[in-house]
């Protein structure tokens, strides 16, 4: 729906703050339109939602790098709770947006100070170790911030990517199987640990890529990036033992191998029977130059 942000009113405007704000929805250019316009001069009128609704209007003022309009929201925050940690995050995040970090780490590191259990500023610490190129820093510090906050699913997923972006494939593989443990029936982080396997090369790893491939597939039956992770582990693993004379190895590879293949054709073709243009029939054609024959 769109909106004439101008010709809204008051009750209307705020409304709509409040819409975004339980729909998660970060619409930073419409908050800004509509603080400017309509908000900015009626802000005693918000009664009890004036402390979230200037959270809301801070975080769209950083997006759009208005920060005049961030720093006289976090100063009329400032004046109602002197010494507030979260007011002082506002301040950090005002600072990282404006990238003057080492300033931005400081006040972080009193936040840290006053309450060593807050996860957020910790993980704003490390993403500003990223933002400054500091990937090996800022692997330190995740591993630090686990040994406190093990059950973090999200920051195993970061120290993963972390541990990939600097090719380190056996830690990457740690942090996906800590993953699996934490989610074992999400096949996304199946066919992640798979995926490290297959890179890492090698009889073993190409098993164990498999074995993780059948198990994403086995959760979701539609995930066709781990249909074609299968068919290629199993190729690969086909190269193996027709060279080592493993029969009935081979024998077991070469049915997934062809399932896989069917599979993924099979889907192909029924993806292009539904679309309404011609789809180029790459998979199929690739999939049969890589085979191996009988």
């Amino acid at each position: 729906m769109s909106y004439n942000y101008e010709e809204l009113s008051f009750d209307e405007a705020r409304d709509l703050l409040r819409q975004w704000r339980e729909s998660n929805e970060r619409r930073s250019e419409e908050i800004m339109e509509l603080w400017l316009t309509v908000l900015s001069e009626n802000l005693d009128k918000v009664g009890n939602e004036k402390h979230v609704l200037l959270e809301q209007v801070i975080y769209a003022a950083l997006d759009c790098h208005c920060y005049s309009v961030a720093n006289y929201c976090i100063d009329i925050l400032s004046n109602e709770f002197p010494g507030s940690l979260r007011v002082k995050r506002y301040q950090a995040a005002r600072l990282e947006a404006e990238e003057k970090y080492a300033e931005a780490v400081e006040v972080l590191d009193k936040i840290v100070r006053a309450d060593e259990t807050n996860s957020a500023v910790y993980k704003r610490m490390i993403a500003i170790r990223k933002a400054r190129g500091q990937i090996k820093e800022a692997i330190e510090d995740l591993v630090d911030y686990l040994k406190k906050f093990i059950s973090d699913v999200e920051a195993w997923q970061e120290l993963c990517e972390l541990y990939l972006q600097m090719q380190d494939y056996s830690r990457a593989v740690y942090c996906a199987e800590e993953l699996i443990l934490h989610q074992p029936h999400n096949h996304l982080m199946q066919q992640r640990l798979a995926d490290i396997r297959y890179t890492m090369g090698g009889i073993e790893n190409m098993e164990l890529a498999k074995s993780y491939y059948c198990q994403a597939l086995k959760l979701n039956p539609d995930n066709m990036r781990a249909m074609l992770g299968l068919f290629l582990a199993t190729n690969n693993l086909l190269n193996h033992y027709k060279s080592s004379g493993n029969s009935s190895k081979r024998k077991e590879v070469w049915k997934l191998c062809q399932w896989a293949q069917s599979q993924a054709t099979k889907r192909q073709q029924e993806a292009r029977a539904a679309a309404t243009a011609p789809t180029a029939p790459g998979l199929s054609q690739m999939m049969v130059a890589l085979a191996i024959t009988e």
